[in-house]
Parts: structure tokens; sequence; C-alpha cells
């Protein structure tokens, strides 16, 4: 059973209220009788096709479920005309930006229908029996990567495209071969119904499994779900509590399971003098757009800004904030919290505001400013995320003083360094010390923009993500969803397809013959 304080962190940080119909109503999208919760019967009844198509899907040649991803990418593709409107009525993001965050959804589909299509994926693994072993007779031994049955995955809000119904986790496991369940955010319920029914019916077109994926909605159903023994592995995007609260539940069940949250990121950035005496107007012309971008609402949107004691960018920083026109935020709900640690955050003594944006009609950048022996005596106010237009810029009076910020981070999504080549060993004991508070290090850019590619690496230590050796963007992000098996001495006939001699699949396979 659920505690009520678990009920109430969950249903606070990730839902707004306490069920998705009031939260939809207060947002003016829909009456709480066009689209009602998931009942307990519905779920008990998603879960079970999701369970009974688990074997099938899982079974099917990578290429067919190649050709069942790019299904749904053209399926989705082909109904953008009535998609965008949509979520441009439940999300207050543009036309431009939702057109852009649609195209992602579907690339990202056809890049995983190309992992399947390449199949080494599946690391299938020869290692052939060996009499003559150093350590005695080996074997038969095949080992490969198999499906783990149902997932569960909760949306986000700031990204109803990529990071939802149709997102990289839904696209990373179903192109791992698992069945599935899609908790709806309650932000966009229209846009995920919709968009669940584009997917469902691309699938089943395609030959997929009925069963195969399936959209629910209702904070009841999404704990409910996610207790459930049907479910072999879960994934969420949101906040820390609420991520922490769900990873709780995922591990205290009877048999616990993998619950991938991204839950929280500061993603500090650090500027040698070097760097600001090279081009310290750009750097802070850069830095501006990168946090007051989408009014904020990114996951790697940077937190904090240190610069060296004497940079002088106070006013080139303070214009640029200025003249960044107001945006709403994604709903009411995310409004209130961010005018709350806004207040919060300014009032700490030693921060002194740089550029006072307003919240009335929409958000307008807040820049914030003070030194790194405030930041340290105010760990707890000042390293917290503010999910919104607010940064602070940092100074420090020494590079001593900057390690030392560098070193009392937790975990973070990413972390940036702007250095010029006479700052070779500064930057390099800063690179040290930011590399394992962070999963991504970025040199001299900035780290809002998530390129989708076999190298990413969207994840870092708690509290960035619940598990800091995996993904969730990137081609890398199927591993989640897979486990390994290994078969000693099986028969041809009974191996796996991807294992056996004659490989019918065609994937790359490695295989180690006896010396």
């Amino acid at each position: 059973m659920i505690s009520n304080s678990v009920r109430r962190v969950v249903s606070q940080a990730y839902y707004g209220v306490g069920d998705r119909t009031r939260n939809a109503q207060r947002m003016g999208t829909l009456t709480a009788t066009e689209i009602p919760d998931t009942t307990r019967a519905e779920l008990d009844t998603v879960l079970q096709r999701a369970a009974d198509a688990a074997e099938a899907f899982g079974a099917l040649p990578p290429a067919t479920r190649a050709r069942q991803l790019r299904a749904v990418a053209d399926a989705l593709d082909a109904a953008a005309g009535e998609l965008v409107p949509l979520a441009m009525t439940e999300s207050n993001l543009s036309e431009g930006r939702l057109t852009g965050e649609l195209k992602r959804t579907t690339f990202q589909l056809r890049l995983f229908a190309e992992v399947l299509d390449e199949g080494r994926y599946l690391q299938a693994t020869l290692d052939r029996a060996d009499a003559g072993f150093p350590l005695g007779a080996k074997p038969d031994l095949r080992r490969i990567l198999q499906p783990v049955g149902p997932v569960l995955v909760f949306a986000a809000s700031n990204f109803p495209f990529a990071f939802s119904v149709a997102g990289g986790d839904t696209a990373s496991a179903l192109a791992a071969g698992c069945p599935v369940v899609l908790k709806g955010h309650p932000g966009h319920p229209q846009l995920s119904v919709r968009t669940g029914e584009i997917i469902v019916e691309a699938l089943q077109s395609a030959g997929a499994p009925d069963g195969a994926f399936a959209v629910v909605l209702g904070f009841e159903v999404g704990t409910a779900a996610l207790q459930d023994p049907r479910i072999k592995a879960a994934a969420f995007t949101g906040s820390v509590p609420a991520g922490r609260a769900l990873f709780d539940i995922a591990n205290s069940r009877p048999t616990p399971i993998p619950f991938f949250g991204e839950l929280g990121s500061l993603n500090p950035v650090f500027v040698t003098p070097g760097a600001v005496r090279a081009r310290g107007e750009e750097i802070a012309k850069g830095y501006v757009t990168s946090y007051s971008g989408n009014a904020g609402q990114l996951c790697t949107k940077p937190g904090l800004l240190f610069l060296p004691a004497d940079h002088g960018l106070d006013e080139v920083l303070a214009a640029e904030s200025k003249a960044v026109a107001a945006h709403k935020l994604l709903n009411e709900r995310l409004h209130e919290g961010y005018c709350g640690r806004r207040a919060a955050v300014t009032e700490v003594p030693g921060v002194q505001v740089l550029a006072e944006g307003g919240v009335d009609d929409g958000a307008v950048p807040t820049l914030l400013a003070t030194d790194v022996e405030t930041l340290l005596t105010n760990r707890e106010a000042l390293l917290e995320e503010v999910f919104g237009p607010l940064s602070i810029v940092v100074t420090y009076a020494s590079e001593d003083d900057a390690r030392r910020a560098a070193e009392a981070f937790e975990g973070n999504l990413t972390a940036t360094l702007h250095a010029e080549s006479g700052d070779t060993e500064f930057a390099a004991t800063l690179v040290s010390r930011l590399r394992e508070r962070a999963g991504r290090v970025l040199f001299n850019g900035w780290p809002t923009g998530v390129a989708v590619s076999p190298a990413m690496q969207h994840g870092g230590p708690y509290p960035a993500t619940t598990d800091a050796r995996f993904t969730s963007v990137g081609t890398a992000s199927i591993d989640r969803f897979l486990r390994p098996v290994t078969y000693q001495n099986v028969p041809q006939d009974l191996l796996p397809e991807a294992l056996r001699d004659e490989n019918p699949w065609g994937i790359p396979q490695t295989t180690h013959e006896p010396k």
C-alpha cells in the first residue's frame, strides 16, 4: 500500500492536484466528462494485454519491429496538422517549438529503427566449447540481450511530444521489444489520448500484437500500475520529490523493478579568466539565451554561472536578460512553483538582483548574483533547481574558490566549462571534478539542446537520475529495457534465432573460437 505521505508528494510534485481531471479543468482544456481517468478495471485489462503481448512482441525479428517503429513515425508526421494545434492549446508552447519537437520525436523512432536493422544492440556473443580451455573444459556459451517485459512510462510535462507519449522512453522500450503502458501527463491529456490512438493504430496496422502499447490516465492508476507485478521496468521524467517517491515504490515491491528516473539538475557553467578576457560578452549573451530559452523549462537549463570576481559583465548580463520577452509557463502549477522558488532564492542574504523579471503576464527572466561563500553557506536554498527562467551568477575570488564550488554539487545532467588554451591546468582540475558530478561535460558551449545520437549521455549521478549508468536520450537508451541471458550447451533448434550458427536474422555475432 502507498502511504498518505508518499501519495501526497507524488500528487503535488508530479500531477499538481489530486487527480487529472481537476487539473485539466483549472487549465481550461477540457471538462471532467470528456476524458475520464482510467478505471482500475480498464487498467487491469491494459496490463494483462501488455503481459500477453510481451513474448510475441519480444520475439519479433528486429527488422519487423523496425518497420513498426517507422509506421508510427509516418503516422505521427501525417497527423502533425492535428497534433501540433492540440499541443498548443494545452501547453502554452509555440507552433514553431512544437513542430520542431514533433520532428525530433519521429526522428527518434526512425533512429531506433536503424538500430534494430543493424542488430548490434543484442550483443549476440558465441563462445564455443573448448576442451582445451586453460581452466578445464569449457561448455558452449551463447549470450544475448532480451527484452525485460512490459514497461511503464511516466510522460513529462515540458516536452509534450519528445518526452511524452511517443517520446524517447517509449521509442527505446518498443525498440527493445517491450510493450509500453504510458501514463499520460495531466498537463496535456487530450494530446496524450490522441497520440496514443495514432500509435496503437500504426502498430497494429504494421502487425504488432494487441497490447504492445496503451495510454492510461490518473494518479491512482499510475501508482497502481507501478506496483503491479506485470510491469517489469519503469521510466520517469519530472521533479526530484515525485521521482524519488515513485522510485521508492518501485523498490519496495515484493519483487523490485528497475526504475529509470530523470529528476533534477542545476547544470553549472564555469568560465575561466582567460575565457572572460577573450570573449566575455559573447559568453554572457550565450548564457542568457541558454537559461531563458523556452522560459527556462528545460532539464538542461544552466542554473548557475561561475565567473571570476572581476569579470565586468554585470551590465551585459542584465541588459540581455531584460531584453527577453515574457513567456507563459506550461501550466498554472508550474507558474506557482516558479514564483515560490523565485521568492525564496531572491530573499537569501547576500543574493543581489541583476535583472528582476515580472511574473504577472508570463515570466520574464530573473538574474541573480552572489559569491561562492554565500552559495556554500546557503546550499539548501541555492543548490536546488528552479524550474523556470531564473539563474544565478556566482563570482569566485580564486581558482581554489572555483574548485570548492565545483565540489559542492550533487549529481547533474551536465556541467560546462568555458576556457582558453592558456587555462589548461585550471581547466583540467575543474574537468576532473565536474566529470564526477555530471553525465555530460561540455567545453565552450551550452547545455540546452540534447542531440539524439549514439554517443549522447543524458543522465548523471543522483539526483539527476536514479541510475547514472544509463541514458534516456540517444540509441544507448535501449539498454535500460534489455537484460542478458546466457545459453549453455543448448541445441541449435532451441536457441534464439540471433544465437544460432545459421544466424537467420543476419545480425552481427561476436564469435570466440577455441585457441
